[in-house]
């Protein structure tokens, strides 16, 4: 016996590390599908509280579900008819303007960058170059070349169908999940033994209120961006405003940093010659100045506090760890995540401690 002992042990351990193997590939294999249904349930969970609000007001569920889906569906499908027709406008324009430029034979790109050079930094042996960069195009493989702009465009053009399936996808499971939250919640309460499932519950409900107060405050922050980004931008005559709004709203959406990477996209967008001019650029990035420190101080403060309560600097840190383990979806999850872990703390471990 003894001498099986090490056998056995190592047999146990070598099965150990392969079923845990297995279940990484598993997890990575799975990686999109869990994002899909990660990002689904948090949203059913900010949506949850929207459908309780309408319950409340003495509709029944159903009827509170099918006037939320149908919100969610008209502010869905607003959007991609705001933004795919324009940007589809946009880019014929900008096809039918070189064409017409090249068609024309007025433009000659390599005698216009020639004559830049040479204006610009007279110094420089402009002819020279020219001559370099010449006989480097000559030494390349066009054929080469040529497929691998094609493979990029294949795979960017299959990138753009894969995030609008995905949107969908997840567009689905979040009212599944919304119209089977009771049966998901009363289904996991179930696991729990009888002597503390009402603590459970109690805490759960809490954790999943949380939750979805915070969606709702990310997504009112957001409207209220990109609301006040219409308008704004509508005034200054700013290029596609309307797209533009758009993107201030989904980067509002992400905590800290979503604000500010939003408002920077829009004021260089404002910066391209030929769509804007240089002082609509100035206006646009002194409203986003403006708007980033009474959203930081006035707006998001008192949104914030009522969805959860907990201090800046776990937000900041909470924000940050997210974001680095799990990207984009990590960045929104983190911070509920601490609220709850908060909660557990104060409710748990507090009272625990204070018994002892």
């Amino acid at each position: 016996m003894k001498l099986q002992n090490p056998f056995r042990t190592a047999l146990i351990a070598t099965l150990g590390v392969g079923v845990g193997i297995l279940i990484l590939g598993g997890i990575q294999t799975l990686s999109t599908i869990l994002l899909y249904v990660g990002t689904a349930l948090f949203l059913a969970l900010g949506l949850d509280p929207v459908v309780s609000w309408l319950e409340r007001r003495r509709l029944p569920r159903w009827a509170a579900l099918l006037v939320t889906f149908a919100a969610l569906l008209a502010a869905f499908a607003g959007i991609i008819l705001m933004v795919v027709p324009i940007i589809v406008t946009q880019i014929s324009q900008l096809v039918a303007a070189i064409q017409d430029l090249v068609t024309s034979g007025s433009w000659d790109p390599v005698t216009a960058i020639r004559d830049w050079l040479t204006a610009t930094f007279p110094q420089l042996n402009v002819d020279e170059l020219f001559q370099y960069l010449s006989d480097w195009y000559a030494s390349l493989d066009v054929g080469e070349i040529g497929g691998s702009i094609t493979s990029s465009i294949i795979l960017i053009g299959g990138g753009i169908i894969s995030g609008f399936t995905g949107a969908v996808i997840v567009l689905i499971l979040t009212i599944y999940f919304t119209a089977s939250t009771p049966n998901l919640k009363a289904a996991v309460y179930q696991l729990v033994p009888a002597s503390r499932r009402p603590r459970f519950i109690d805490l759960a409900e809490q954790i999943t209120a949380s939750v979805g107060f915070y969606v709702a405050g990310q997504v009112s922050l957001g409207v209220i961006n990109g609301v006040l980004s219409a308008i704004f931008l509508s005034v200054i005559n700013a290029p596609f405003p309307a797209v533009l709004a758009v993107v201030a709203f989904f980067f509002s959406l992400i905590p800290l940093v979503g604000t500010l990477t939003g408002s920077a996209i829009i004021v260089l967008t404002c910066l391209i010659p030929g769509l804007s001019d240089p002082q609509t650029a100035l206006w646009a990035a002194i409203w986003y100045i403006v708007y980033m420190q009474v959203e930081a101080y006035f707006i998001s403060p008192r949104i914030m506090n009522r969805a959860v309560s907990i201090p800046g600097a776990v937000v900041v840190i909470a924000a940050l760890a997210g974001a680095a383990l799990g990207q984009l979806l990590g960045a929104l999850v983190a911070i509920p995540v601490a609220a709850s872990i908060l909660i557990i703390y104060r409710q748990v471990v507090i009272p625990r401690q204070n018994e002892r």
